[in-house]
């Protein structure tokens, strides 16, 4: 039996409604979207952040943080404790190809993680709920500015000895009960408000 629901899919280029979309838009086409192919991204001008893994348990947590720190291109992600590495499955499975493009280095712990970015005039803060945290969207990094932020563990986030080797603690404002994120949220969270304002 023929399908009598005939589907026409239309790009950017073609779209009856106009390059505006009208009152709506078009999705853009994969071919469109203008993407970096992974020799394209490891060649490219970094943002200066770097993203801290500290003792994250699920390897799909790590996965995510790999996606958002390639789509904001960040400089690399440090790798602390038993956080899994690539490769690994369930990394790969929402990564989806970003454990491949973005930097990353694995440390025995967070302290060796810290030493190495600040030997590197990086500034390092844990995402943490803290006594004097400062809150997300009251800081104003400089554009060139290095910056480090550390995602703690799903259970247990940063450790104390972590927090008392950084530059300061930074904290998402939440209004509701649970007070908490889960670290993919927070990571894109953090790394969109430090990134945005670097974007021209």
């Amino acid at each position: 039996m023929q399908n009598k629901f005939s589907l026409k899919y239309y790009t950017a280029a073609n779209s009856p409604l106009g390059v505006s979309g009208g009152h709506g838009s078009i999705k853009l086409s994969m071919d469109e979207l203008n993407r970096k192919t992974v020799e394209e991204f490891k060649h490219s001008d970094k943002t200066p952040v770097i993203a801290v893994l500290e003792n994250i348990r699920s390897a799909y947590n790590v996965g995510s943080v790999f996606r958002t720190a390639d789509a904001f291109l960040l400089e690399a992600i440090y790798i602390t404790g038993y956080t899994c590495v690539p490769p690994h499955k369930e990394i790969k499975k929402t990564a989806l190809g970003a454990e491949e493009s973005v930097d990353w280095k694995h440390f025995a712990n967070a302290t060796e993680a810290i030493i190495t970015l600040k030997e590197n005039g990086y500034k390092v803060y844990a995402i943490e709920q803290a006594v004097n945290s400062l809150m997300l969207q009251k800081i104003e990094f400089k554009v060139d500015e290095k910056i480090a932020v550390i995602f703690g563990n799903e259970v247990t986030g940063v450790e104390q000895d972590t927090i008392l080797q950084c530059d300061g603690c930074i904290e998402i404002p939440q209004l509701g009960m649970k007070h908490s994120l889960n670290i993919a949220t927070a990571a894109g969270v953090v790394l969109w408000e430090i990134v945005r304002s670097r974007i021209s």
